[in-house]
């Protein structure tokens, strides 16, 4: 471990220790992490461990893990969605799947402040989010895939298209850190933050029972103030089970823990720290002895389904619990008046003027508003 991470509590309701061991554990010597023992890799989740290594100080193994997908992407900057043992077992190209590695970098960076990294993973980057643009059709929506033989599938999801808005943003963050000018990048954006806002017909509705196509909106930043608040509410008993959890899908009883944590990031985003609390109290007591965490459970006959212990929800649970208690600079990663504050230092404006005004110490101050007193700390 090389980063001994603030407590911001007395008493740590999660091990997170434990935690990150768990998911150490499942990764690989070339860095891939999969999702489980034996399990499929596919890059999100990939990325979303390592994310959850770097909150716990694991800093070595979460580059390695950025260095394993800088070693496998393809020539026109995607990964195949899925890999068992090194082999491609679904030869889907996301979009969302290669964009989100902005996501895992700018929040690495916001950790670690580590520039030379950004900077050796820039073309890997830049291919992913190209990758992703290349799809956004011309009402804003982006495609979700080519297929194995690179046809695209012109259909849009909501829940990709707006991780690929926060994918986008971090690219911003982080091209505009390294000085790169990628004004096409911003058009799109704008775009697509136009069409996740105001054009729900440009997206594939039948998702819309997964509790993800609710929340995703507001966590990516798409859905700002009154109308991601009116968003949550609307759709809160919809999903949303007390003392149980968030549902996976609105009509079966299962609440599933990365849903419940991913929840909590888009409610904390938004500065409502006590239904995050409230929400977070229900994984409490939803894990294994060994810090991993329960996918799923069905409620009220408390089945615990399926029994994997998964990587990537181990690490939600970490990034929830980061956003909830300022443990690290990184916390502040889908928190809407940091973005506030950030965008328009790398922004391109209505005369076209590319503006960086990156100053070290304002994005310290962005970054946390506990950060001082983890410097006051040492």
């Amino acid at each position: 471990m090389e980063l001994q991470v603030s407590r911001s509590i007395v008493e740590s309701p999660i091990d997170i220790e434990a935690i990150a061991t768990f998911i150490a554990g499942l990764q690989k010597a070339n860095g891939e992490i999969p999702w489980s023992e034996g399990g499929k890799t596919d890059p999100w989740d990939h990325i979303e461990s390592a994310m959850g290594l770097c909150i716990a100080g694991y800093l070595r193994q979460a580059r390695r893990a950025y260095e394993w997908l800088a070693a496998n992407q393809l020539p026109d900057g995607s990964w195949w969605a899925a890999y068992r043992d090194g082999i491609p077992e679904d030869k889907t190209r996301d979009a969302n799947l290669s964009s989100y590695i902005a996501v895992g970098l700018f929040h690495y960076y916001l950790i670690t402040e580590d520039a030379t990294f950004l900077r050796n993973l820039w073309p890997t980057l830049k291919a992913g989010i190209d990758y992703a643009v290349d799809l956004q059709a011309p009402t804003g929506e982006i495609y979700w895939a080519r297929n194995g033989e690179g046809v695209v599938d012109p259909m849009a999801l909501l829940t990709g298209s707006s991780s690929v808005y926060m994918s986008l943003k971090c690219a911003l963050a982080i091209a505009a850190r390294l000085g790169k000018k990628q004004p096409a990048w911003e058009t799109a954006l704008k775009k697509l933050g136009k069409a996740i806002g105001t054009r729900p017909d440009l997206f594939n509705m039948i998702k819309s029972r997964y509790s993800m196509d609710w929340y995703y909106p507001v966590l990516c930043g798409a859905l700002t103030g009154v109308e991601a608040r009116k968003r949550i509410d609307r759709y809160w008993d919809k999903f949303v089970v007390p003392d149980w959890g968030v549902r996976c899908v609105s009509d079966r009883p299962w609440v599933t823990m990365a849903e419940t944590s991913e929840l909590v990031l888009a409610l904390e985003a938004i500065g409502d720290y006590e239904q995050a609390e409230t929400i977070f109290t229900c994984l409490q007591d939803k894990r294994y002895d060994d810090g991993s965490y329960w996918m799923g459970v069905t409620f009220p006959d408390s089945v615990i389904w399926p029994e994997d212990k998964t990587s990537w929800t181990a690490a939600a649970v970490l990034l929830a619990y980061d956003a909830l208690n300022d443990l690290t600079p990184g916390s502040c990663l889908f928190r809407h008046g940091f973005w506030r504050a950030l965008e328009p230092q790398f922004l391109l404006h209505d005369k076209g003027k590319y503006r960086r005004r990156y100053v070290e110490k304002d994005w310290k101050r962005l970054a946390s508003p506990s950060l001082s007193a983890m410097e006051e700390q040492g």
